[in-house]
């Protein structure tokens, strides 16, 4: 005997693995149980890929307003494989969402929920109803302006409880505001309370599934019950591979982004969920002011009730689909209604201001943070300066502040030229910031184009507005060069009041060299 199987021996003497092993791999399945039947370990495989990549995500992340965001970007920008270690984490998060549902799919067509399995169907719906909340807790960790809003929407909608919907708001709230103990309960519940209950819902789901054994398929087939190893094992295996191999192809071809940092003073930002959530966003729409608790608790209520008591609504023997209309018609309705409103929330998801893209404000901005007024202490233009992350978790209306004058909000600053800059000047170095600390690649643009751009963001960003950038008292220029063609652009820009005694925009003729009203007006002429 080797030393190997020496130590085997020894161990199994200690602690009987042998007869564990035979237990997991030499359980009985019926005849012709196929391919239908991996779904479960599908599921298995997508938890605990979540445990694992979320254990080390952990290890990284700090649940607080002013260093989460940050860490998430270290995670993804400077940990060795960091990207792929949160796309797992985030795609995962759909796949199983995906795995769940067509596992219960292939639990009802078939009804496996029957008896004597009821009590394995009803811990499998409290397993669905935990995958959701870790789907909803995970959503505000990243603390951008997806995930702020998005949470905000969620607890005002928790506010619509009946009856008690003001204490339930304040628990997930944690204070007055959404802020830094909304944040670490969501972690916490996201780290401790629902892996506890996944753990115990999955043991107790495992634990009643071998009790009972499996259903097999719907109609009996003739043969002798065969082993989980190895036939079933290597069906497992080959699918496990294959949705492994997808999630992986997706981490790599879509790599997941962070949009700008949460801002709570940003009210012009439009929430969206994710796609899992989004029937019951898109719901809420067909049921404004007070039926609101209709699409957010009746409608909900009433699916999640029918789930727990389908076992019980269902006492009949048959287990053909084919034999049990009403609960496929049932099941089909549902499904059909949930995809429909995916469809039309998706269709008609709003857009926000893409913070990966490099607008004509965020352009100028990065060339104002060149300024002496900034890189007299920030050496770098700003951006790159070691104080960076400290300036950036401020209030957007300090910094603004800041950036006019220097010396009002941080009096006793040395060797600070004279003079502020404007207030779109700040804003536009606001906005290259956001881009820095958003990751967004080096920008390409060519001297004209950052001419152009600083032109806009100094003179027109307080009236107009731009790739979802400057103001709303007068007409976006996205298209300005659809309507009108060079020669105009230059004369309205030179004095309006020549083509239109009324207007109320000021000429800018004397106000700009030759260089600078060229390129304006070739830039907006060329935006078609």
């Amino acid at each position: 005997m080797g030393p190997l199987r020496s130590l085997l021996a020894w161990l199994d003497s200690r602690t009987n693995i042998s007869s564990a092993r035979k237990h997991l791999l030499d359980e009985e399945l019926p005849a012709g149980t196929g391919w239908w039947f991996v779904t479960g370990s599908i599921l298995l495989f997508l938890l605990s890929t979540q445990i694992i990549s979320g254990i080390v995500l952990a290890m990284y992340y700090v649940p607080a307003p002013q260093y989460a965001y940050d860490s998430v970007r270290f995670i993804m920008d400077r940990l060795p494989f960091g990207s792929i270690l949160r796309g797992l984490h985030f795609f995962g998060a759909s796949f199983i969402v995906i795995g769940a549902g067509v596992h219960m799919m292939r639990v009802v067509l078939l009804g496996s929920y029957k008896k004597p399995r009821e009590v394995t169907w009803i811990t499998g719906v409290l397993l669905l109803l935990v995958i959701l909340g870790f789907a909803l807790s995970g959503y505000l960790l990243p603390w951008d302006q997806r995930a702020y809003w998005a949470t905000t929407v969620t607890i005002n909608i928790a506010r619509g409880t009946p009856i008690i919907g003001e204490q339930v708001a304040a628990v997930m709230r944690g204070g007055l505001d959404l802020g830094a103990l909304t944040l670490l309960r969501w972690y916490a519940t996201h780290v401790f309370l629902l892996p506890a209950a996944l753990i115990a819902l999955t043991a107790s789901h495992l634990y009643l599934m071998r009790y009972h054994g499996i259903s097999g398929p719907v109609t009996p087939v003739a043969g002798k019950p065969k082993p989980f190893y190895p036939s079933h094992a290597l069906k497992d295996s080959l699918v496990v591979a294959a949705v492994f191999a997808l999630l992986f192809t997706l981490i790599l071809k879509f790599p997941p982004s962070l949009e700008a940092v949460a801002d709570p003073s940003d009210a012009s930002f439009i929430p969206r969920p994710e796609w899992y959530f989004l029937s019951l966003f898109q719901m809420l729409k067909y049921f404004p002011g007070p039926l609101e608790p209709v699409a957010t608790m009746v409608i909900p209520g009433i699916i999640v009730g029918g789930l727990f008591a389908l076992p019980f609504l269902d006492r009949s023997q048959h287990r053909s689909p084919f034999k049990r209309p009403l609960v496929m018609l049932g099941f089909a309705l549902v499904g059909s209604g949930i995809v429909a409103l995916t469809v039309l929330g998706l269709l008609d998801a709003p857009a926000n201001l893409d913070v990966h893209k490099w607008t004509p404000v965020a352009l100028a901005g990065r060339e104002f943070a060149k300024d002496e007024r900034c890189v007299t202490c920030h050496k770098t233009g700003g951006a790159g300066s070691p104080i960076e992350q400290t300036i950036l978790r401020k209030d957007p209306e300090w910094l603004i502040g800041h950036v006019r004058d220097p010396q009002v909000i941080a009096p006793g600053l040395r060797e600070v030229p004279e003079g502020g800059m404007s207030t779109a000047q700040a804003r536009a170095i606001l906005s290259y910031m956001g881009r820095v600390r958003s990751g967004a690649e080096e920008p390409t643009a060519t001297p004209e184009q950052l001419t152009a751009s600083a032109v806009f963001a100094r003179f027109c960003t307080n009236c107009h507005a731009m790739d979802g950038e400057g103001g709303t008292s007068a007409p976006s220029l996205d298209h300005a060069g659809a309507t009108r063609d060079a020669k105009w652009l230059r004369e309205w820009i030179s004095d309006p009041a020549m083509i239109d005694p009324d207007a109320n925009m000021p000429a800018f003729g004397e106000r700009l060299d030759e260089a600078q009203m060229a390129a304006i007006v070739s830039y907006l002429a060329a935006r078609k």
